[in-house]
């Protein structure tokens, strides 16, 4: 199995959004009357949620009418935050089951005109050059071996002048973490790399950094309160662990260990196209 592959697979459950759809009912949402609210707390499979979402944005340049693209856009919930902005997104991801989920979840919150998804490889974006004004990665990278590759691909669909955000986890210090964590079972399908390597790959790609930002505080007061509501709570909670299953309370307690010990960080970085 080549490593696309694995990694689609390591996010496929088969019945996903059967998941996310009881977990909604559970907590009390009309499934036949949803609204973009409702899932804000299950959408945004990366550290910190909504919240983190919501502070990339700052640097972004954001303007209505603009079309993004989604790199990795998961079930699509950044993809509906920034098409509630007034923003047009195309999201693309390796695994069939998350485009299958987040077209259904955005036809079920009536966003289905301002959004696409599809499936398809970082590596070999189905768009033209020049296509979009602004693109976006988050919590995606660590499962690509290859940055470079992706980061000349996401060059080539943007527009000059164009910013490509990314929030990823980033290797802060050079020790080694425990797996499962929730990217990867083990390290085969782990690319976890530093900020200057980032940078780098950005530049050589033709990118002019202009902004970067270290979330280690806020990344750790995240989890912890994230593994404190899964303990109390009698009730699926709604977030990452319906999609990591049996393994996200191990998966929590890695990626915070290694995170409050200074070996990974979580990272803003944004780049300009030259």
């Amino acid at each position: 199995m080549d490593l696309e592959k694995q990694v689609a697979a390591h996010y496929t459950t088969g019945v996903l959004e059967r998941k996310i759809l009881d977990a909604l009912a559970s907590a009390g949402c009309d499934l036949n009357r949803l609204r973009p609210e409702d899932l804000v707390a299950v959408e945004d499979f990366h550290i910190g949620g909504r919240e983190a979402t919501q502070a990339l944005a700052e640097f972004m340049n954001l303007r209505t009418g603009m079309h993004l693209l989604d790199v990795g856009c998961g079930i699509g919930g950044p993809a509906r935050y920034f098409a509630g902005r007034g923003c047009k997104v195309t999201g693309i991801d390796l695994s069939e089951e998350f485009i299958a989920t987040a077209q259904s979840l955005t036809r079920r919150v009536q966003l289905e005109s301002a959004l696409t998804f599809r499936q398809a490889s970082a590596l070999a974006l189905p768009f033209n050059a020049g296509t979009f004004d602004g693109a976006y990665e988050i919590h995606v990278g660590m499962n690509i071996s290859d940055k470079l590759g992706v980061f000349r691909e996401i060059a080539r669909v943007l527009k000059p002048g164009a910013r490509f955000a990314i929030y990823d986890i980033m290797q802060a210090r050079k020790d080694s973490f425990a797996f499962p964590v929730p990217w990867a079972k083990a390290s085969g399908t782990s690319f976890v790399e530093s900020l200057d390597q980032y940078r780098e790959r950005l530049n050589d790609a033709g990118f002019e950094v202009v902004h970067e930002r270290g979330r280690r505080q806020f990344a750790v007061e995240v989890i912890q309160k994230r593994m404190a509501d899964a303990s109390a709570s009698t009730k699926p909670v709604l977030g990452v662990n319906l999609l990591m299953g049996d393994l996200a309370p191990a998966m929590f307690k890695n990626i915070n260990t290694a995170i409050a010990s200074g070996v990974l960080e979580p990272v803003e970085l944004v780049g300009v196209k030259r």
